[in-house]
């Protein structure tokens, strides 16, 4: 095959990241934004050793997945590689993909429970936006920094189009100079937003090249005519470093007091700029409830590694004797022993430590949870951490939470050579229309 050729293919399965597959020749062929059953003809784009890239250049027959695409920009944009088939169909994928990812490399022939799910629309409590020299907010292209316009993305909240629409004329209006990456010059970088589910109250985040942003009065006015009393508070975000990272740590508070607030599971939470948190908060919810029902923490030592903001260690402590929450980044622990203390939890505290880091002063302190809680990020856990846990702690219950299915069965693989079984295992789409997908499951001793 060469580049620019054109073959007819059928779809007979879907990636990991959601590109339709197909073999030609005895070459597998990806193509975004295909579907099981679809017969294309297919413009060739990449031609590798093992396989080659290609895209839609008509449908002949197309599969019954298919779906009207309702959003505009999907063909451009580089968040969503689902709004051409149904949500049940895209669902179905994703507990197929992770029951084939934990039988081939977590090497179990275990069915999951059904995919757990809600609404596909509107469902993210977070965004950020990266803008333009046109003063165009938007998203990124696939594989590319080139912007795709884009305020009023179907998986954010309807306040969201608002507040960009003002951004962007407030830019224009205010002549301000935006970022360019190849030059390192130019202020306004990304607008960051978040909004409280359970409170609606949200933050606006400016990022930007410099240590201060000229006539940032006539935002805030325009911010708060717009959202009233929900404009908890408008901050920037110090990020002068050339570089793809879009926040830096520095922080200044324009207007508020840096935070909103919201509750999960009954606890309220403070949430920071840098505080991570689940973008789904209803279907956090279910998943956080998923890990309480796995972990059984009634009188237990509950041990919480990558907490977080202390989410879900924090709404199990009716329940809990004890929660010890590890987090690496210190904001984060300042926000999950705040969250601790407005609630007046007493039974919780916290470290600022690597999670294998902190294992080891845990186990030095002869401290042995009952239960073990990770939730790891898309790397897992280290072989030095799931050693200590397994053979140092050796609690009764291991509960992991993973955003990578394929990490999470290596793990389990590995813990299970270190006398744990896996039980159970849920899958939860916190992100549907993306090729992301969460999992929460349940490891106990083998005895």
């Amino acid at each position: 095959m060469k580049k620019n050729e054109i073959i007819r293919l059928e779809i007979t399965d879907i990636s990991n990241l959601g590109s339709g597959v197909g073999r030609y020749n005895d070459m597998v062929v990806f193509v975004p934004q295909s579907a099981v059953g679809d017969v294309l003809d297919v413009r060739i784009l990449k031609v590798k050793k093992n396989c080659v890239y290609g895209k839609i250049e008509n449908i002949i027959t197309p599969s019954k997945d298919r779906v009207s695409v309702d959003c505009g920009t999907f063909f451009k944009c580089g968040g969503c590689v689902y709004r051409h088939i149904s949500y049940e169909s895209e669902a179905k994928l994703k507990e197929n993909a992770v029951a084939q990812t934990v039988k081939r490399i977590g090497k179990v022939d275990m069915k999951p429970n059904p995919i757990v799910v809600d609404s596909p629309l509107r469902y993210r409590n977070k965004a950020q936006y990266p803008i333009n020299q046109n003063y165009e907010v938007g998203f990124f292209a696939p594989h590319s920094h080139r912007i795709v316009p884009c305020k009023d993305c179907l998986l954010q909240p309807e306040e969201f189009y608002k507040i960009t629409t003002l951004f962007e004329e407030w830019c224009k209006t205010t002549n301000q100079t935006v970022y360019n990456e190849e030059s390192g010059k130019g202020l306004i970088r990304h607008l960051y937003l978040r909004k409280a589910t359970v409170t609606n109250q949200i933050m606006v985040c400016i990022v930007i090249n410099g240590s201060a942003l000229p006539q940032s009065e006539t935002l805030i006015e325009g911010l708060k005519n717009l959202l009233g009393d929900n404009l908890k508070t408008v901050v920037l975000n110090i990020n002068t470093e050339k570089t793809n990272v879009i926040l830096s740590t520095k922080i200044t508070v324009l207007y508020g007091d840096g935070y909103i607030y919201d509750e999960l599971r009954g606890v309220k939470i403070r949430l920071s700029p840098l505080s991570f948190y689940q973008v789904n908060h209803t279907m956090a919810e279910k998943l956080y409830k998923k890990a309480e029902e796995y972990a059984e923490p009634e009188n237990k030592r509950v041990l919480d590694l990558y907490c977080g903001a202390g989410t879900i260690g924090l709404s199990l402590h009716k329940k809990a004797k004890e929660i010890i929450g590890v987090e690496i980044i210190p904001e984060a622990v300042k926000d999950a022993e705040y969250n601790a203390k407005i609630n007046n939890i007493n039974n919780a505290r916290f470290i600022c430590a690597d999670a294998a880091n902190a294992a080891k002063a845990l186990k030095e302190e002869e401290i042995k949870p009952d239960v073990v809680i990770v939730d790891p990020p898309r790397k897992g856990c280290s072989e030095d951490l799931l050693e200590i846990i397994a053979n140092d702690f050796s609690p009764e219950r291991i509960v992991y939470v993973s955003c990578d299915p394929a990490t999470l069965a290596r793990d389990v693989n590995l813990l299970s050579q270190k006398g744990y079984e896996l039980k159970e295992y849920t899958p939860f789409d916190l992100f549907p229309s993306t090729s992301h997908v969460e999992t929460v499951a349940l490891l106990v001793q083998d005895k």
